[in-house]
Formats: C-alpha cells, sequence, structure tokens
C-alpha cells in the first residue's frame, strides 16, 4: 500500500513538473514571439534568437557550458555593426573626410547607443540572467544590454545574411543618425560617464590634474580621472575642460561603455 501510495505520489509530482515545464517553454515562446515582432524579423532558427538572449551568468548558473553564452554571437554581431554602419556613413557622408567618419562611426556602433536601442525594444525584459545579476540592476545595465544587442545582430547575420543584418541596423540605428549627431549629449563624455556612476550609485567622478607641458599658447593638459579612487581614464588636451572630456572618454570605453 505505502510503495502503491508512492508511486502515485511520483507520477502526480512528475505531471506537475512536465506541466511547469510546459508553461515556461510557452512563455518563453511567446516572449520569443513578441520580441521578433518588435524586431521586425521572424527567426527561422529560434536556437540563434535564444542564444543571443543567454547572459554568461545565466548559462554559468544552469552548467550550459561557456559557448552556451552570446558572447561569441557578440564578437560576430560586433564586425557586423562596424561594416554596416562604416558603410553607410560612406555612402551618405560624401563630403566628410576619414577623421570625420571615424568619429561618427565611434558614436553610433558605442554601448551608450547600442544600449538606448536595446532599452527601445525592452531588449533587457527577454534576457536570460542569473537571478543575482537580475537582483543587482542586470536588465538595466547598459554593458549587458548594449552587447546582447550585438548579439542579437549576430544571430540576424547568421539566420537570415548580410542583408537581414543590414536592414535591422537601418531600422534599430541608422535612421536617428541626424537625431543622434544633433544631440549634444551623446558628445558629451563627462555628463555620459556621470550618468553612468550616478546609476550605478559610485557618485561623482573626480578630476585630478596630471600635469602641464608647453608654452602658454599651446600648453598640454593630462588629467586623470577616479570613481571611487579606482583610475579608469586618462585624457589630454589644450584645455583642462578638453582634457577631461577626452579623460571620460577613456574612462567609458575601459568600462565598456564606449
Amino acid at each position: 500500500m505505502l510503495r502503491e501510495l508512492r508511486g502515485r505520489s511520483f507520477i502526480r509530482l512528475g505531471t506537475v513538473l512536465q506541466t511547469i515545464r510546459r508553461w515556461s517553454i510557452g512563455d518563453r515562446a511567446r516572449s520569443q514571439e513578441e520580441l521578433q515582432s518588435t524586431l521586425g524579423y521572424t527567426f527561422s532558427n529560434t536556437a540563434l534568437l535564444e542564444q543571443a538572449l543567454k547572459h554568461r551568468s545565466y548559462v554559468y548558473v544552469n552548467r550550459e557550458g561557456g559557448n552556451a553564452s552570446n558572447e561569441r554571437l557578440e564578437f560576430l554581431g560586433d564586425a557586423v555593426l562596424d561594416l554596416v554602419v562604416t558603410e553607410h556613413l560612406y555612402n551618405r557622408f560624401k563630403n566628410k573626410r576619414e577623421g570625420e567618419l571615424t568619429q561618427i562611426k565611434s558614436l553610433l556602433v558605442s554601448k551608450v547607443i547600442l544600449a538606448e536601442k536595446g532599452r527601445n525594444i525592452r531588449l533587457g525584459e527577454y534576457l536570460y540572467l542569473s537571478k543575482e545579476e537580475i537582483a543587482s540592476g542586470g536588465r538595466q545595465r547598459a554593458s549587458i544590454i548594449g552587447d546582447a544587442f550585438e548579439a542579437l545582430l549576430g544571430a540576424i547575420y547568421l539566420d537570415g545574411g548580410f542583408d537581414a543584418a543590414r536592414a535591422f541596423v537601418e531600422r534599430a540605428i541608422l535612421a536617428d543618425v541626424e537625431e543622434i549627431l544633433a544631440d549634444g549629449n551623446y558628445l558629451n563624455f563627462k555628463s555620459l560617464l556621470l550618468e553612468h556612476a550616478q546609476s550605478m550609485g559610485q557618485g561623482h567622478p573626480r578630476y585630478l590634474s596630471i600635469s602641464e607641458e608647453g608654452p602658454d599658447h599651446r600648453k598640454m593638459f593630462s588629467i586623470e580621472v577616479t570613481i571611487q579612487g579606482d583610475r579608469l581614464g586618462e585624457g589630454q588636451g589644450h584645455s583642462k575642460k578638453e582634457a577631461q572630456q577626452m579623460a571620460a572618454k577613456d574612462a567609458l570605453k575601459h568600462l565598456g561603455l564606449h
């Protein structure tokens, strides 16, 4: 009798677990369908989409193996993004020199822009993160969202080819080029660094003069920036303001945000 009751309990438990699993799979499928609708792209191979959404923290906790995360797709997407944006700028701004084009491209492919575009499509809500990462604000973290955006692009490239990847970048980023370039906040590296530091609860960045060299009419200032005592960047310029901007830019690069 006891053995029979245990058997029935085991069967019921198995049924409950199967039901939970079906709900989980169903929710995941609906979530992916919703995201694809937002992207304006439907995957033939949804496994690529799922991998693009897997942060390394989730993969580690679930012991799926390092290559199951979105990092390899991020690596590929970064290269695809660079080519698409470069091609677009080359064709669009025919009178701009190489240096100007490089500066614009650097802005458009920066983690700051990618994170904003990712937030526009609520990408953070779809990511697979560990509970610890979620609790620490991972769904809103610029570096995580920006990396996932690149991984998503890499997945689209593998699934639909270069034309599909280009079309996605054009919709998501390049359609707003003029607006992005006209917004001075994007080019104010000090403001971007301050926003990041405050969002992480780290207070204000501190800018410290390292040296001043050269004659008065051509003086070169060197400044470093620290956050909570950690040295994150250094910059040079012909004014302290310019040197601070370059130090903030270097810090954003160190943080993976530019």
